[in-house]
């Protein structure tokens, strides 16, 4: 039955900002702002009514796209404060984030530079006998004033203002021509104008409007719906009104007099002092729009730790919305500097750098989540990656074509703070597309590499079986030695207690993983847990691995234990029936205090296991402790004769490897091999001998190997059980 006492739950209502409140009216205000009452007259002059047309296409396409980008990412994840730069940093990583963020906050502190830099020369145009700089410092700090009481306040503040903007615009359409003139398709002569692209640099500042209201994400009541729907709103807004005061200029004044009058729309409009009104309200809306935008994103790097330490106190909010009020001081510090220094000419071409910047990095974050297709990016508003790419080639273009050179010296900024994030090794919960494009590149690699593999592309993959990291330190530090970043490398233990669970193994190797980076070896780690530590080695060559990328050569350490030989010489043979390389390392445990000066590798030619100990010789000696080393291939012969054609072949053959190693032709003389080896090798600081294949009576063999060697100390036993032509690998 229905239950009638059943009361119905309102939803609760939250108390942030609208769409048109929170993204549309700080959006359009800026848009509809300094550049448009100032410099737009000086556009047109400049290039003329189609070239202002070109102009406000092309820069408002790039926007264009862009926001297609912003929606994308906007939809797909709940944006928190920060606006652009959290989106970036949740989907590209903490590091491009970073970089991004960072010019990001420079480009919105400029703005507020620009906006008020433009209200005091439109102040100055009427009144001459004030200071351009004063005003302007003055209207940051009253700008910075509104912004520290609060956001809801200074979103009420800008509807005046964009009614007041609204008049201006009416006032001059129904304005009159100053003088005669024909319409200039292109603009003032060559000799009297500036060059298409610098206007470009000057102009687009005006349609970088959307970062505005993005970076209020915080501070809207739903950020995912208000941000696209305001955004476009805002766009479409601002190109039709750009479309349109081109040809009101162009058919009112001649080039020569937009160029020169700043203020040509006061003389052009039906009430000149409207234009007064609005370009004062727009410059002044629009420096307090990016005055609570930048310490917005601040306050989200502050937060993230992307800042030093010492400005953690940046990401602290005040009262109930949070405000960012130690960011907007130490904006309004940045801001004023920026003003004392710079004018309009020369912060907005800066602004255009910046905001490129982190548009074409947007456009990238996008386009490269919609191609990788990762389960997580589940967008609302979708979007063909095509048009995000299309975005980014747009932004870059016109970097080049605005200036080379600043294009440079952006990347190199932005460079430079990525690489600073991660040489800082920042932790952060959330993903990025990094790993999303390893995964897909991993992917392709992997369905690439065949099952046949090539000799001269052969690379070892080792598998290091160390126990506990500390127990058998050597084990290794010798495999990284033989590993220099040329190879792979997987550290792995096998656990006897038989009760742990899953939760502890990966949690121990996570442990290990970060011991081994600590000492500066970069290695997988694998940890199993089996009866006993034969079984699950055993069981670790069998199943460790992924497609045709599997450990080909496991490197172990030698046995004392007697009653341990049995399973352990059974283990190296079922580590080459299994086809893999072993590696058996006998050396005293510390492995860094040890000379590292001489090498003997015993040759008994190139088949068996003499490719592959010359092979992996040449890898130790390509690392850094190794490579001062003196490596000699020993051979021992029965009398003179077979010594000259065993130094003959030697010699061919070390030149043919194109190898710098030297070489010893030994005449028996009577004495047999293990006294040879103790005699010549007593020196050495490393020895490399070959494994014969195993066989019933594998463990006699061993037994009687490691008592004919134990006057040595450090050696290597290499078997080679990969079915791979070694010598082609030499040669």
């Amino acid at each position: 039955m229905e239950n009638k006492n059943k009361k119905k739950v309102s939803p609760v209502k939250s108390s942030g900002l609208s769409t048109f409140a929170g993204v549309f009216t700080p959006s359009i205000l800026t848009i509809l702002g300094v550049i448009m009452y100032l410099r737009f007259g000086w556009v047109v002059g400049n290039v003329g009514l189609v070239g202002s047309l070109i102009i406000v296409t092309l820069a408002t396409s790039i926007t264009f796209l862009t926001s297609l980008s912003l929606a994308a990412i906007a939809t797909d994840q709940q944006v928190k404060i920060g606006g652009a730069y959290y989106m970036i940093s949740r989907s590209l990583g903490i590091e491009s984030g970073g970089a991004v963020g960072i010019s990001l906050y420079l480009a919105q502190a400029l703005s507020v530079s620009m906006y008020t830099v433009g209200f005091a020369e439109s102040i100055v145009q009427v009144f001459p006998q004030l200071n351009e700089k004063i005003i302007a410092v003055a209207a940051i700090l009253f700008v910075a004033g509104v912004a520290l009481v609060s956001a809801k306040a200074a979103s009420r503040v800008q509807y005046f203002i964009l009614a007041a903007i609204v008049i201006s615009l009416i006032s001059l359409i129904f304005g009159s021509p100053i003088e005669s003139t024909e319409i200039e398709l292109w603009g003032a002569s060559p000799e009297n104008s500036v060059p298409f692209w610098v206007v470009f640099a000057v102009f687009f500042p005006a349609v970088t409007g959307i970062d505005v209201g993005v970076n209020m994400s915080g501070d809207l009541k739903d950020a995912a719906k208000s941000i696209p729907k305001g955004t476009f709103m805002a766009v479409g807004a601002g190109y039709v009104i750009y479309m349109v005061l081109p040809i009101i200029l162009a058919t009112r004044a001649d080039a020569s007099s937009l160029i020169e009058d700043p203020m040509i729309m006061r003389r052009i409009a039906f009430w000149g002092d409207a234009i007064l009104i609005g370009v004062w309200g727009a410059t002044l809306s629009s420096a307090l729009g990016s005055t609570m935008a930048a310490p917005r994103v601040l306050q989200a790097l502050a937060r993230d730790g992307v800042l030093p330490p010492v400005m953690a106190r940046l990401g602290k909010g005040s009262g109930k919305e949070n405000l960012p009020r130690m960011g907007t001081i130490f904006t309004l510090i940045f801001t004023i500097t920026a003003v004392l220094l710079g004018d309009l000419n020369m912060i907005a071409p800066v602004l255009t750098m910046f905001f490129l910047t982190a548009y074409g990095v947007l456009n990238i974050s996008a386009g490269v989540e919609n191609i990788l297709k990762s389960p997580s990016f589940r967008p609302r508003f979708k979007v063909h990656w095509f048009f995000s790419l299309l975005g980014a080639a747009g932004c870059i273009s016109a970097m080049i074509l605005i200036n080379p050179l600043a294009t440079f010296i952006a990347a190199i900024f932005v460079s430079a703070i990525f690489f600073w994030l991660k040489r800082r090794n920042l932790e952060r919960t959330w993903g990025g597309v990094g790993r999303g494009i390893l995964l897909s590149l991993i992917r392709s690699s992997l369905m690439r590499l065949g099952e046949v593999a090539d000799p001269k592309n052969w690379r070892p993959h080792f598998l290091v079986l160390s126990g506990a990291p500390l127990s058998r330190w050597h084990l290794i530090a010798m495999a990284n030695s033989f590993v220099q970043g040329k190879a792979l490398m997987t550290v792995a233990t096998v656990l006897t207690n038989r009760n742990i669970n899953k939760k502890r193994i990966i949690e121990l190797e996570r442990h290990t993983k970060e011991f081994l980076s600590r000492k500066g070896i970069y290695s997988l780690v694998r940890i199993v847990p089996a009866a006993n530590p034969y079984v699950g080695a055993k069981t670790m060559v069998d199943n460790y691995g992924l497609g045709t990328l599997v450990p080909n050569t496991v490197i172990l350490g030698d046995t004392r234990e007697e009653s341990h030989l049995p399973d352990y010489c059974d283990m190296i043979n079922y580590f080459f029936r299994s086809q893999r390389n072993v590696m058996i390392l006998d050396m005293e445990a510390d492995y860094n205090a040890n000379p590292k000066e001489k090498i003997d590798l015993w040759w008994g030619g190139l088949k068996l296991n003499g490719a592959l100990m010359i092979v992996m010789a040449h890898m130790l000696k390509r690392s850094r402790e190794w490579s001062e080393a003196d490596l000699t291939i020993k051979m021992v012969v029965a009398n003179e004769s077979a010594a000259i054609g065993a130094e003959q072949n030697l010699a061919k053959m070390i030149d043919k490897m194109r190898s710098n190693a030297g070489y010893e032709v030994i005449i028996a003389a009577g004495k047999n091999f293990p006294e040879i080896l103790a005699e010549s090798s007593q020196k050495a600081d490393l020895v490399f001998l070959g494994l014969k294949e195993p066989d019933v009576d594998y463990a006699d063999y061993y037994r009687e190997l490691q008592a004919k060697t134990s006057g040595l100390k450090n050696k290597v036993f290499l078997l080679a059980g990969e079915d791979v032509p070694f010598e082609e690998v030499l040669f």
